[in-house]
């Protein structure tokens, strides 16, 4: 596993706990920003996400009331820094060089095989592309997870094939009938979309309709989460890009991590803070909180 000289280290890191390292070497669970919102295409900011979250960690504690359990004492806690985002004006190829440099990263690693979870920090939801795509590769059944307030299934919008209304479309090109779609949180989306989703059977339209499709996962199935902060009501997290009323909670969100925490949960993407949204900075907090919460389910 190679040394990833071209990580960018992290004015800080999530607690004192998490060790910043430039290379995967082994069993763990790793952090790593994709700070990118070149194909935002209302508000942007979401570059400023993996960073605001770390420096927020150090405000929050690190033990969870929810789940009854404390990161302090998880062992094997990585922080990857920030993949290298381009800074030319071509943001198809600023986008195409963290992806790259993420998969590179992660080519010779058998995340199944070597026990390693990876937590992508976004960005907008087109930087969860390169995760979702390698958890593909190597889980042959994998279930991907995805709450958010929009569909996501536009082949293209504005120009950008990789865009962030794009991300699921783009993750149907790498799943096969061993892989597995479910959707929750949904309230936006084209009438294609729509007629897509339920004719594929993938959309949940009540909490309990989608609590009960995860608590009857099987138990060695593994399972990775891709969540855009819009999922929430924008009344609890308005520092997102694109908000939609009539969001979940985060006590929804405590409920799934209670049921995954219990699950064979492999990986995660949390996207779509935009810090300078929410001048309060309550909006950076939530987000943190989720993280927190994230990690912990994936590791107890």
């Amino acid at each position: 596993m190679d040394l990833h000289d071209d990580a960018i280290k992290p004015d800080c890191g999530p607690y004192d706990f998490f060790h910043f390292s430039p290379k995967i070497t082994g069993p763990g669970t790793y952090l790593v920003g994709f700070g990118f919102d070149g194909t935002a295409c209302f508000r942007k900011g979401t570059k400023l996400g993996p960073d605001a979250i770390r420096k927020d960690s150090t405000g929050i504690e690190s033990y969870s009331p929810y789940l009854d359990c404390d990161l302090e004492d998880l062992k094997n806690l990585y922080d990857l820094g920030n993949l290298p985002v381009g800074d030319s004006e071509n943001q198809e190829a600023n986008w195409q060089k963290a992806t790259d440099t993420f998969l590179n990263w992660t080519a010779n690693v058998d995340l199944k095989r070597d026990n390693i979870k990876i937590v992508t920090l976004g960005g907008e939801h087109s930087i969860s592309y390169a995760p979702i795509r390698r958890y593909l590769e190597n889980f042959e059944d994998l279930v991907l997870l995805h709450l958010d307030a929009h569909a996501d299934l536009r082949d293209g919008y504005e120009g950008y094939h990789y865009s962030h209304a794009s991300i699921i479309r783009r993750a149907l090109d790498h799943m096969t009938d061993k892989h597995d779609l479910i959707q929750y949180g949904i309230r936006s989306g084209t009438k294609d979309e729509y007629v897509w989703m339920r004719e594929n059977k993938t959309i949940r339209t009540s909490l309990n309709d989608f609590i009960e499709s995860v608590e009857n996962i099987p138990k060695d199935r593994p399972i990775y989460l891709t969540l855009d902060l819009d999922y929430f009501d924008p009344a609890y997290m308005p520092g997102t890009g694109t908000p939609e009323a009539g969001g979940e909670t985060f006590h929804s969100f405590i409920k799934l991590m209670k049921i995954l925490r219990h699950k064979n949960f492999v990986g995660a993407d949390i996207v779509e803070l935009s810090p300078p949204l929410d001048a309060s900075g309550n909006s950076n907090v939530f987000a943190t909180k989720v993280t927190r919460e994230t990690i912990l389910a994936l590791n107890t």
